[in-house]
């Protein structure tokens, strides 16, 4: 059901200072910027082995990567997970008793597909579910 980890989400205040550390310090190549609305994010994508971390700047504090910066700070915000077939992977979770906190996708980062895994469901940690866009 689940395939490889598709990416690292980690909740940053400041992309500049994040970018000197994962790009210049950590010499993770950026692969793609994009400011999505839906989530209210600016998103960055970098390549680390097959997978990637993005770092999330929220738009404004009512956003979800806002209201979790307030009440956490910086750092981890979600694993996310790629797969084939998103809607039937909802499915699935959904029969299984997971709670959802996206029953139906949403349009991420690229032009894919998402949808998040309440915390409560998955031992604490926000889950993501990822079908790329074709191409990715």
């Amino acid at each position: 059901m689940l395939g490889r980890i598709d990416h690292i989400g980690v909740a940053v205040e400041d992309l500049d200072a994040a970018l000197a550390l994962y790009e210049g310090a950590l010499r993770m190549p950026v692969v793609h910027r994009e400011t999505v609305t839906e989530q209210g994010v600016e998103a960055i994508l970098l390549d680390v082995g097959e997978g990637h971390v993005e770092l999330l700047k929220p738009l404004g504090p009512d956003t979800p990567v806002g209201k979790y910066l307030a009440k956490k700070g910086p750092g981890i915000h979600h694993v996310a997970y790629q797969v084939e077939d998103i809607e039937a992977t909802l499915a699935s979770l959904k029969a299984s008793g997971l709670r959802l906190i996206d029953e139906t996708p949403r349009i991420g980062i690229r032009g894919s597909k998402v949808a998040f895994v309440h915390p409560a469901a998955t031992g604490g940690v926000l889950t993501e579910i990822v079908q790329p866009a074709e191409g990715h």
